[in-house]
């Protein structure tokens, strides 16, 4: 129980965490987590690190990603996946929030939330999802001073630079904006909406010894890599960003239609996680055993059913 056990919680920093986790070699695989529940999940798969969408938190607040939401927004979805999880967890940080003071404020209030990781954007508010057409980009300079802040205002917090500049100013713009992000104190670049195999290797011999993100989001400009593939072409670290958030979508949508076609949730019990699953995941038993006061839960098995008539 990461949350309330102090001898259950981890020793290091979150940040310091991340970057064990992308230095030790290999490719660091972050799922992405849209909550506590999923986080847990994702750790039980076997998973050492998180990612934390700001698509998935807009879409599970049914909101478009057009950078709408606030620092102490993503900071709620982050204290809930950090303490659920326990693993360093790396956050979409959008734009920023604003300008250099922004950014500071947003490094401070999302290491204090429990991140381990953010990354930042070269576009202009209104921004986009890095896979969608027409992004605005940020004046290359304005951009690293943003990086510059966060770097500044940081305690062990992992900063990653995005550069969304492939689409419109091509490899060569991409590639000269990421050095201009590395030497502003960017830990890592993460080249967004790259569309070829070939388009991620030639950034990643380009950028010789660089930390570099891979982004392998569905139904987007980028077509389907492995982990494994995404590590030979260079890259050490893969996010499966809003994946988590797609499957229990479409499962609650089946849900509601069943619900409605049927009045009740009979056709869909046997895709539902059951009581005692949901309680063994939480951990409910090891909450109980913390109080004394608390008699422990008998859980019902399965299903009751109803008495036939006669």
């Amino acid at each position: 129980m990461p949350y309330l056990v102090a001898s259950d919680l981890p020793s290091e920093p979150a940040g310091q965490r991340f970057r064990a986790l992308v230095e030790r070699g290999g490719i660091a695989r972050l799922p992405g987590a849209h909550n506590g529940m999923a986080g847990i999940q994702a750790r039980m798969a076997g998973f050492e690190g998180l990612y934390l969408s700001g698509a998935a938190m807009t879409a599970s607040m049914g909101i478009p990603d057009l950078g709408m939401i606030t620092v102490d927004e993503v900071a709620f979805f982050i204290r809930q996946i950090a303490r659920a999880s326990g693993l360093p967890l790396l956050v979409d940080g959008d734009t920023g929030y604003g300008e250099a003071l922004n950014v500071m404020h947003m490094v401070r209030v999302f290491e204090e939330a429990g991140a381990g990781a953010v990354h930042i954007e070269d576009q202009l508010l209104p921004k986009k999802c890095g896979h969608l057409n027409d992004k605005k980009l940020a004046d290359a300079h304005d951009m690293a001073a943003k990086v510059a802040a966060a770097a500044r205002a940081r305690r062990h917090l992992y900063v990653i630079a995005r550069t969304d500049a492939a689409a419109s100013e091509g490899m060569d713009g991409a590639v000269a904006r990421a050095k201009l992000y590395l030497e502003a104190g960017a830990d890592a670049i993460f080249p967004e909406a790259l569309t070829t195999a070939e388009m991620f290797r030639e950034f990643a011999r380009r950028m010789p010894g660089v930390k570099l993100l891979a982004n392998m989001t569905e139904f987007g400009r980028t077509p389907f890599f492995t982990a494994d593939e995404f590590e030979a072409m260079g890259y050490r670290m893969v996010i499966w960003p809003v994946s988590s958030l797609r499957v229990a979508n479409k499962a609650q949508e089946k849900l509601y239609a069943a619900l409605a076609r049927d009045g009740g949730t009979h056709a869909m019990v046997d895709q539902m996680q059951t009581r005692v699953e949901l309680y063994k995941t939480i951990g409910l038993a090891d909450y109980e055993a913390l109080d004394a006061s608390i008699v422990a839960t008998i859980t019902p098995e399965g299903m009751p059913q109803r008495e036939r008539s006669a």
